[in-house]
């Protein structure tokens, strides 16, 4: 399997193009704006074409590239069914598979930091029958957990949020064996976090006994440590929110 992380200093987003070489079929994860040209070229480099291009959740602090990235290639999007975007797009259900030659993507939803967010197992078939990657989007953070109040409206309180985000990280990413990689889309300078790791990868296990959000007794222990000091949130963020839903261009705002 072909992987390769991308880290955009300016937001502190981390973004994934990985896949089948043999194949020739690669997947980009969390796509930048500032770095469509990259993900072309490093698979052209590869000798493969970008064939998927998936979001783990609707970004609220930064412009997605994948409308743009899906023009250039003309790789199918997909999102996690019930995203609301008003684009075309594959629903991703829960638990629903992505073949891309020897590698599989897994749906794992993980809602949260986001009402509708999944987290992507990997399976490399070349090296094992279990998967090998984990990729978390803003739900698990590498040193903390996403933020709950981005995406919380009507009856969706910060609160509320915060609870199911504890359930998802839980009984869902927890629940995974502690040897698996674990490659978040934000590290250390990002609004999605406070104590986010300057390093961008971890394993379950290694988070389960040191994320310092995850060291709690309880869901009320953890739910009452996240909603206190929540920052700012992102500039422009319901412009990039509106940006991300319609795929079109950023409109700046003065």
């Amino acid at each position: 399997m072909f992987f390769r992380q991308f880290l955009n200093d300016e937001t502190a987003c981390a973004s994934y193009l990985f896949g089948c070489n043999t194949a020739a079929e690669l997947a980009v994860v969390d796509a930048h704006v500032d770095l469509v040209e990259s993900y072309i070229s490093a698979a052209e480099a590869q000798g493969s074409r970008i064939s998927a291009v998936l979001e783990t959740h609707l970004q609220a602090d930064h412009v997605s590239g994948l409308p743009k990235l899906v023009e250039r290639t003309g790789a199918t999007a997909y999102l996690p069914e019930g995203s609301g975007v008003d684009f075309g797009h594959h629903p991703l259900a829960d638990g629903e598979l992505l073949k891309l030659g020897n590698t599989v993507i897994q749906a794992v939803a993980t809602p949260g930091h986001a009402t509708v967010h999944h987290a992507y197992l990997v399976t490399d078939h070349r090296r094992g029958e279990e998967p090998w990657v984990v990729l978390t989007g803003d739900a698990l953070l590498v040193g903390d957990v996403g933020r709950p109040d981005l995406h919380a409206s009507g009856d969706r309180s910060v609160e509320e949020m915060a609870r199911t985000l504890y359930r998802s990280i839980t009984g869902r990413l927890l629940a995974l064996p502690d040897h698996l990689l674990v490659y978040p889309g934000h590290f250390a300078g990002s609004v999605c976090g406070r104590g986010l790791s300057g390093h961008p990868a971890s394993t379950i296990g290694f988070e389960r006994r040191h994320n310092e959000a995850l060291q709690v007794e309880s869901e009320e222990e953890f739910v009452a440590a996240l909603l206190e000091d929540i920052p700012p949130a992102p500039a422009q963020q319901a412009q990039i929110v509106a940006t991300n839903r319609a795929g079109r261009p950023l409109v700046e705002t003065p």
